[in-house]
């Protein structure tokens, strides 16, 4: 990512693994279920939604598996491109995520699916890609919801976009405040952000503080007085 590529961050790609390795493997539980949800079959709207959408979404939900697959093994792949690229597109036998969202266009698989090709995209260091299919990914579940916003502002650090990295790394800190580390990460980020690369000393001040003050029982919120202090702000008490 743009604002990690120096001394936070030497590589940046396998560093997208490892943070998406360490989501899918605490979060599981959530994705399973989400997943199931996907092929449940239940009552309401019995001739459109018993007759085609709950087929369709069974039939999404059976596509999406074998590419949930590859995503899955490449997270714990040594070299893990080649199965990112097989999750993506599929081996021949088997659809890929982007070949789910296309066919299945208003399933809750297709849906999923953006977030996991963005992911993918990310991985391979394809940001104009990871955006396309971040941005259009929209989820009632807020821990979803602020992965794909914190995806989206690496996307667009690494394209060089630091206002719109900034406007989704603050989202990613605000949506799920629960989940203190990714959303600590996150204003981190911000706040790095516009040091380094925005030189907004004033904002990145204000964010280090907002950081300290939200998640001070975190990693990133111990961190925020050593660079509070490198923008000449030390504590006081």
């Amino acid at each position: 990512m743009a604002v990690q590529k120096h001394d936070v961050h030497k590589d940046s790609n396998q560093l997208v693994v490892e943070r998406a390795k360490d989501f899918w493997a605490r979060y599981n539980r959530p994705v399973m279920i989400v997943c199931a949800a996907i092929i449940l079959v239940g009552g309401g709207y019995l001739g459109y939604r018993k007759f085609y959408k709950e087929p369709e979404e069974e039939k999404a939900g059976d596509a999406m598996f074998k590419a949930e697959s590859y995503h899955r093994n490449a997270l714990i792949s040594p070299n893990p491109d080649s199965l990112i690229r097989l999750a993506l597109n599929g081996d021949g036998a088997n659809p890929g995520f982007v070949r789910v969202i296309s066919k299945f266009k208003g399933t809750d698989a297709a849906n999923i699916s953006k977030l996991y090709a963005g992911e993918c995209y990310l991985m391979l260091g394809d940001n104009a890609n990871a955006v396309k299919y971040l941005i259009d990914f929209k989820t009632s579940s807020n821990l979803f919801q602020a992965r794909a916003y914190k995806l989206l502002a690496d996307a667009y650090a690494d394209l060089g976009k630091n206002k719109d990295a900034l406007e989704y790394y603050k989202k990613a800190a605000s949506h799920f405040k629960e989940d203190a580390e990714n959303s600590s990460e996150a204003l981190f980020l911000a706040a790095y952000l516009a040091q380094t690369k925005m030189n907004d000393t004033k904002q990145a001040i204000d964010l280090f503080k907002e950081l300290k003050e939200k998640f001070p029982n975190t990693q990133r919120g111990n961190d925020a007085d050593k660079y509070l202090a490198r923008l000449g702000v030390y504590r006081t008490e």
